[in-house]
């Protein structure tokens, strides 16, 4: 078995043990952001926990009120003009807790007199010990080059968190304590449907289309393609393709669209039509069937979670997706050509 089946086959028990030993950690820095009167987030990230960043963009206003910005590292640690950050939680997302640039971001945003928070897979980090608060991915250590359980954990720590901050807190954890769950059913589904990624072996490029909170989604996807299989997808909003690039879509073009149940289920659907009516290869990721009547390859979820909480069910088909098409293709998905599992940054 290579080692990134292993971890993607590993997800709901890393889930597990994160909502088992990390919610009074959420609740203590939730009570600290309380106290603090901080007025939004600022996030600082690279890679998958970037993308993990992204999906916060989306959570925290719509669970909490708090807007969420994404830093930018080179300010702080090439340039050396780092922005007036007041007020605000800052957190660095990092598996290794290694980056430099992201370590400057804390270390600056502390000088400042913030609030400093990591969620990280590795609590004796450089990183963690730049933090206030540490929240700890739970995952052991990740062998394989592209990050899949370590994704899916730093997406569940951002969502104990908002949901220690909201109103509707008991609501919110209760669906929340379901996803470990949920993710076993769709794993039961996926790990014995190798067939799916055949159809795609000779593909060079593709469109990953997601909005809302799977905005995050499309791009992680695509960066499992890329990393992987070495295609070139690129990751969309719906509004923002529609925007100039639907040009690109001609007959048999593969686009993968991820369309979960909520409230931009219709607005995707519109969408899904367009690309019919030019004759796209689609590949729907959702758990309403009624849509996957519209796919060339439908992707099932087989585990319906409320809109908030599907980015971390969601992704679970495009790993697979991207693991069975680097084996269609021939190649190593534990030694992508290029990367490594802990990049430097600066």
């Amino acid at each position: 078995m290579y080692k990134i089946e292993k971890e993607i086959l590993e997800q709901p028990e890393v889930l597990e043990k994160i909502l088992k030993n990390e919610p009074k950690n959420a609740e203590k820095l939730a009570d600290a952001i309380k106290k603090k009167d901080i007025n939004y987030i600022l996030i600082a990230a690279r890679g998958s926990s970037d993308n993990a960043a992204l999906y916060a963009k989306y959570l925290f206003p719509t669970t909490c009120g708090l807007p969420v910005m994404l830093a930018t590292p080179s300010l702080f640690s090439i340039y050396k003009k780092p922005p007036v950050i007041k007020n605000a939680l800052v957190i660095g997302i990092s598996q290794s807790g290694r980056s430099h640039d992201i370590i400057s971001v804390l270390q600056n945003a502390k000088k400042q007199k913030n609030l400093t928070a990591v969620i990280t897979n590795d609590i004796k980090s450089p990183l963690a010990h730049e933090a206030d608060f540490t929240l700890n991915c739970h995952a052991n250590k990740e062998k394989s080059v592209a990050a899949t359980k370590t994704y899916t954990a730093q997406l569940t720590l951002l969502a104990l968190l908002a949901s220690c901050l909201a109103k509707d807190k008991k609501e919110k954890l209760v669906h929340l304590k379901k996803i470990p769950f949920a993710a076993e059913k769709i794993i039961s589904v996926y790990k014995k449907t190798r067939d799916i990624a055949k159809r795609y072996r000779y593909i060079e490029t593709c469109a990953v289309i997601g909005r809302g909170y799977n905005y995050a989604t499309s791009f992680e996807i695509a960066l499992k393609l890329k990393e992987l299989t070495y295609i070139i997808s690129e990751p969309y909003s719906s509004a923002d393709f529609q925007h100039g690039p639907m040009a690109i879509v001609e007959e048999g073009y593969p686009v993968i669209v991820i369309n979960p149940a909520g409230v931009l289920f219709k607005e995707l659907n519109q969408f899904i039509d367009k690309l019919k009516e030019k004759k796209a290869e689609l590949i729907i990721i959702s758990d309403k069937r009624e849509i996957l009547k519209k796919a060339n390859t439908p992707l099932l979820v087989p585990a319906s979670v409320p809109e908030w909480l599907s980015p971390i069910t969601s992704v679970i088909p495009g790993q697979f997706l991207a693991y069975y098409l680097t084996l269609a293709k021939g190649y190593d998905p534990d030694k992508p050509r290029s990367l490594k599992k802990v990049t430097i940054t600066k």
